[in-house]
């Protein structure tokens, strides 16, 4: 990211660029801020929010430079302001992790120790410790929200209002020509189509975000704000990571495409004020539901390897994902070891995935002839395909990634950094560059989540708490 953005290696070795990216410095003639948004949190209006803790330095080339973690702004409410080194460390690695994998994300520039002792309660049960700070610089080319937008509506502030999503068409969304009410309805599609393309790599890849608050999407389409997250570990569409939403799964892994559509809806109240009708907002809506529905078939026909629409894949898809759910498999492991498949051989197609499933002792003998009868199916559907072999699993391993961040993975880090050794961190990273290709030397990566890691918090079980 410093390439991106034009700094040299003598440059981000300099005090100055340390002095900076920690908030100790300013750079000449800028004027920091932080922004006022509101916003839906698990489906309930929370009124007024805003960056409670990150400062936005400026732009350099085009790209926003924030700070996340770097003390109070005017949003802080009752809070420090500050970020706590395991969080910092997961967005660190996540938001770059997410850039590799081809899903739309902000950047990270820098991540930094802050000296701080910050107070926070882990999993909110009354036992608060102190942790060490850090600071995230990280990168987008807009921070801006769907809940920055939901404020000036709230207020019936309407100039504002227009200010904000005139701004946001000039800087961001120019093709469309100048701000009407028609661009206005053109950059409402535009949003929405990028809020669709982001959720379907989400499930592309089983990354399940924990908060799609409406004050954590951004209207760009990127992934921003890495807290409770997690992957997927035993493939299952009711898994969420968040300890806060434990008990009504929100934002589950099967409800991001659902969600993604009712916080658009907000979106859409929020910019009526401008357009004044609800009928083309609506078919904007109602088109998002269609089109989901097909990129999503798009895709995970391109997991499996098909390159062709035939009219029972969406009855495969459905087999197997709940085989999937019934064995408790890793979808990331399935799905890669899957590209090795020959369709001459259906019988040895368990076989070939057996190093997916948690426990294969204790699947039972009707669940072992289902996931038989699916691999005879897909054996079939393959036969369909007019690609050879080698140019299918070429393309699977494309779609389908060897290496994600695992949270048992992230915390491996965490707790290394926590004894002053980054080198953990610096190996990821290197790991998350290149998820799509082998790597031999970091093949101990490609594997399950180990038992030890099931329920350990920071590894099963987040909070919000950073």
């Amino acid at each position: 990211m410093s390439k991106e953005l034009g700094f040299s290696n003598q440059d981000i070795q300099s005090n100055q660029f340390l002095e900076i990216i920690t908030g100790n410095s300013i750079i000449e003639n800028s004027k920091p801020f932080a922004m006022c948004y509101a916003g839906h949190q698990f489906g309930n209006w929370a009124g007024q929010l805003g960056d409670g803790r990150a400062i936005n330095l400026g732009e350099i080339k085009n790209w926003a430079l924030q700070l996340k973690g770097a003390g109070p702004t005017p949003y802080s409410r009752t809070a420090d302001g500050l970020a706590v080194l395991r969080s910092s460390v997961r967005e660190y690695l996540c938001s770059e992790a997410m850039h590799h994998l081809g899903v739309p994300t902000t950047r990270a520039l820098s991540l930094s120790l802050t000296g701080d002792q910050v107070l926070r309660d882990v999993m909110y049960n009354g036992n608060s410790a102190y942790e060490k700070g850090a600071i995230v610089s990280r990168v987008a080319k807009s921070f801006l929200r769907f809940g920055n937008f939901e404020i000036f509506a709230a207020r019936n502030d309407l100039k504002n209002l227009k200010i904000l999503t005139d701004y946001t068409i000039l800087h961001h969304f120019s093709h469309l020509g100048n701000p009407c009410k028609e661009v206005y309805l053109k950059f409402f599609q535009e949003v929405t189509n990028k809020t669709l393309e982001m959720i379907v790599h989400w499930q592309r890849v089983g990354f399940v975000h924990g908060v799609m608050n409406t004050d954590n999407m951004s209207i760009l389409g990127l992934t921003i704000d890495y807290g409770p997250y997690g992957w997927l570990e035993g493939f299952d569409l009711g898994w969420t990571p968040n300890t806060t939403d434990k008990k009504h799964k929100r934002y589950r892994y099967g409800n991001q495409p659902t969600i993604g559509l009712w916080n658009l809806y907000q979106l859409a109240n929020a910019l009526y004020p401008l357009i004044d009708e609800a009928a083309p907002l609506e078919e904007i809506l109602e088109r998002y539901q269609r089109d989901f529905k097909t990129e999503s078939l798009h895709m995970m026909r391109s997991k499996l390897g098909l390159t062709l629409a035939k009219k029972n894949d969406l009855l495969l898809i459905e087999s197997l994902e709940k085989n999937l759910q019934a064995s408790e498999t890793d979808m990331i492991i399935f799905f890669r070891k899957l590209s090795d498949f020959k369709k001459e051989f259906p019988e040895q197609g368990i076989k070939l995935v057996e190093n997916a499933f948690y426990k294969i002792d204790e699947i039972h003998d009707n669940l072992l002839n289902n996931w038989q009868q699916w691999f005879s199916e897909y054996a079939k559907r393959l036969k369909e395909e007019p690609i050879p072999f080698s140019e299918r699993q070429k393309k699977m391993n494309k779609v389908n990634p060897k290496y994600v961040l695992r949270n048992y993975m992230a915390q491996l880090a965490i707790d290394k950094v926590e004894t002053n050794d980054s080198s953990l961190i610096e190996e990821l990273y290197q790991i998350l560059k290149k998820p799509y290709e082998e790597q031999p030397e970091f093949e101990h990566w490609f594997a399950k989540r180990p038992e030890w890691a099931r329920h350990k918090v920071g590894c099963s079980m987040l909070s919000c708490s950073s």
